[in-house]
């Protein structure tokens, strides 16, 4: 038996702030579907060139608040990046609050408008320990 791995979905509740959130990322939408029947959109979104790695991102018109919110045990999303310290910058100067800050030059942790945990990885080796990170205590949790 084989098996391939195709994408993660989260429900959001405000696509447009969602796709701007994972837009800071580098996610770039590859394709959408839309259900009139149904009432809802789903939008997969994947890092330039990396289609068939996906989020979907499943938005439903109608509204999610009557689902429970933690009921799928759902853990985080988690990318390698190139610079972990250039990124969390970047999402910083956007307004993305750095919930666990990169202190080890190596991981770091954001949370989506929807409250998804998002993992940064350095790719490659850890960076050096660098301010303001090294002494940036954690926000929230994560």
């Amino acid at each position: 038996m084989g098996i391939r791995y195709l994408h993660t979905m989260v429900r959001v509740k405000d696509l447009d702030a969602s796709m701007a959130f994972y837009g800071l990322l580098g996610l770039k939408e590859t394709k959408r579907y839309e259900s009139e029947q149904g009432r809802f959109t789903l939008v997969y979104l994947a890092p330039e060139g990396q289609q068939g790695s996906e989020l979907e991102l499943t938005y439903n018109w109608d509204g999610d608040d009557a689902l429970p919110s933690d009921s799928r045990h759902f853990g985080h999303l988690a990318y390698a990046v190139d610079d972990i310290y250039a990124t969390c910058q970047f999402l910083q100067d956007n307004g993305v609050t750095i919930n666990r800050p990169p202190r080890d030059g190596r991981m770091a942790f954001v949370r989506s408008p929807d409250n998804i945990s998002v993992e940064l990885l350095q790719a490659g080796d850890a960076l050096e320990p660098a301010e303001p990170w090294l002494s940036m205590g954690n926000t929230g949790h994560w």
